[in-house]
């Protein structure tokens, strides 16, 4: 086909212009010699710079230097190679605009049609462990952003060009219009470029804030899109799950949707919890999860056990819940999932056998995690408030035995030690006011989300589907009278875990005391409003 010549200066509406110089200057290289070439092909001159340049003439391409389209060479150890006047008055000519033309022309400026630009890897260099602080900052760009936000402003003029996954359309567009770009499709990129920009920017500022302090007088954070989802907490509302950019794991991260419908918000809220709470347990567990609480959660020595023990804590909540499992799902745990109605399973792994009988629902959400990274220790818990953000340290701490003190002069047995435990590991992810009766590790009835501590304790009770005689109890918090100690001992309570710190400590001590009940304080409670 006939190629074009470069552009000259010249007044140029808009819609007008044409694709006939691209600057090109890329850290991540994948897939920018084919883009060249077919940017070559349509008679567009290519200007790179520095490693962009060697390898697109290794290529066998035609390439122009920056240094040749400057006049001026790369200097410090190429911190400046594109920081010229000359390109940027190439790029933010209003062409449109008599006198901004006259310029170009007065002082022999080409103009630049397209930038192709993608930054140094600062967010992957930052994450990496073990790398010193001056290789991180050199790591940050500050040519190509420039460059970049140019090009963007002034995207009636000039296209701009961040993702490799753009390049194929970019190029068929510009086959199939005389080498040009519509203006939808320029201010499509100049948002996608300005979105990139944010994004680097919010790493370099986060990075910086957290070597100094946890909480900066800015919280600067970018998120991405993972995924659209069918809808919000309620059918009328839209919704999408956006991960942060640059965190080393997320809630989807390495995780694989075998099986299905699409992901719901309410399903994505409930597996958090779920997770978060799973990762309390070592041993075969299993955690089901309803409305963002957990409505069942064992330990055994098998995961078939586990889930046994946790489904019969409440199985009428557990009807459409979350179940979550820390070892693989078998064929016999398989059939057990597929006679009751399930909206999520999520495992390390399924057997074959396994994966036959849980597909034959067409509606089950099944998913395969192979995360095996852990939530950053530091890492920020926040929620959305009326035009802001509340911002606090994850809720991480595990309370060890020997921190713990027996407010009573009657000790648990080795037994009620480690069904307190489990409890209380339990108790840390249900919703305020949270009560957790147990036994044998696996919990037996849950209170969550009442304003009154002793209502979570009836509720708990209530919801015990077996006899509670030789329970223990967990509260997030401290008891603030005696009356839900009192509620759970005439239940069959004989061990009890909470905080402590109520004026009337005193009170619920001496409850404990005349009913032979052990009562043992923690020192720290676990909100989780």
């Amino acid at each position: 086909m006939a190629t074009a010549e470069p552009s000259a200066t010249a007044v140029t509406g808009p819609g007008q212009v044409q694709i006939r110089r691209a600057l090109l200057t890329v850290s991540d290289k994948r897939g920018v010699v084919d883009f060249a070439r077919g940017l070559t092909e349509l008679g567009v001159e290519i200007v790179a710079s520095g490693g962009t340049a060697r390898e697109l003439e290794e290529a066998g391409l035609k390439v122009r230097s920056v240094e040749d389209y400057t006049g001026f060479p790369e200097i410090l150890d190429g911190r400046v190679k594109t920081l010229n006047p000359r390109i940027y008055a190439g790029l933010l000519a209003v062409r449109s605009n008599t006198e901004h033309v006259n310029t170009l022309s007065e002082h022999d400026i080409e103009p630049i049609d397209l930038v192709c630009v993608n930054l140094y890897p600062f967010e992957r260099v930052a994450n990496a462990r073990g790398v010193e602080d001056l290789e991180i900052i050199e790591n940050i760009d500050i040519g190509g952003p420039t460059l970049i936000r140019a090009a963007a402003k002034n995207h009636a003029y000039a296209a701009v060009v961040v993702k490799p996954e753009s390049y194929d359309a970019v190029l068929e567009e510009m086959r199939t219009s005389d080498s040009r770009l519509s203006e939808q499709t320029r201010e499509t990129l100049a948002m996608e470029a300005f979105s990139y920009t944010a994004r680097y920017d919010a790493a370099i500022s986060r990075w910086f804030a957290e070597k100094e302090e946890s909480f900066p007088a800015l919280y600067v954070r970018a998120f991405e899109k993972v995924l659209d989802l069918s809808y919000g907490e309620n059918p009328h509302q839209r919704a999408a799950y956006y991960m942060q950019a640059g965190a080393r794991t997320d809630l989807l991260s390495m995780v694989s949707k075998l099986h299905g419908k699409e992901l719901s918000f309410n399903n994505l809220l409930d597996l958090d919890s779920g997770r978060f709470l799973l990762d309390e347990f070592e041993l075969p567990s299993t955690v089901i999860v309803k409305h963002n609480n957990p409505c069942g959660v064992a330990v055994g020595k098998s995961i078939g056990e586990s889930f046994e023990r946790a489904l019969a804590t409440d199985p009428l909540s557990a009807f459409g819940g979350i179940y979550c499992f820390n070892r693989p799902v078998d064929a016999a745990l398989a059939e057990e999932l597929s006679k009751i109605f399930v909206e999520v399973v999520f495992a390390p792994g399924y057997e074959d056998d396994a994966l036959e009988i849980l597909t034959r629902k067409p509606n089950i959400r099944i998913l395969y995690d192979q995360e095996r990274r852990k939530v950053p220790f530091g890492e920020h818990d926040f929620k959305r408030v009326r035009g802001g953000l509340l911002i606090q340290d994850r809720d991480h701490e595990s309370e060890a035995r020997e921190d713990m003190t027996v407010a009573t002069t009657v000790r648990p047995s080795e037994q009620q030690w480690g069904d307190l435990m489990f409890a209380w590991r339990v108790c840390k992810h249900v919703r305020s006011n949270a009560i957790v009766m147990a036994k044998d590790v696996a919990t037996l009835g849950i209170g969550a989300g009442q304003m009154s501590r002793v209502d979570s304790v009836k509720l708990a009770i209530e919801k015990a589907r077996s006899p509670l005689d030789g329970a223990v109890m967990a509260s997030d918090a401290f008891f603030p009278f005696a009356d839900g100690p009192e509620a759970a001992i005439e239940a069959g309570v004989k061990a009890i875990i909470q905080p402590g710190g109520s004026q009337r400590d005193p009170e619920v001590i001496e409850a404990c005391e005349k009913a032979r009940v052990a009562m043992v304080f923690t020192g720290r409670r676990h909100f989780r409003h």
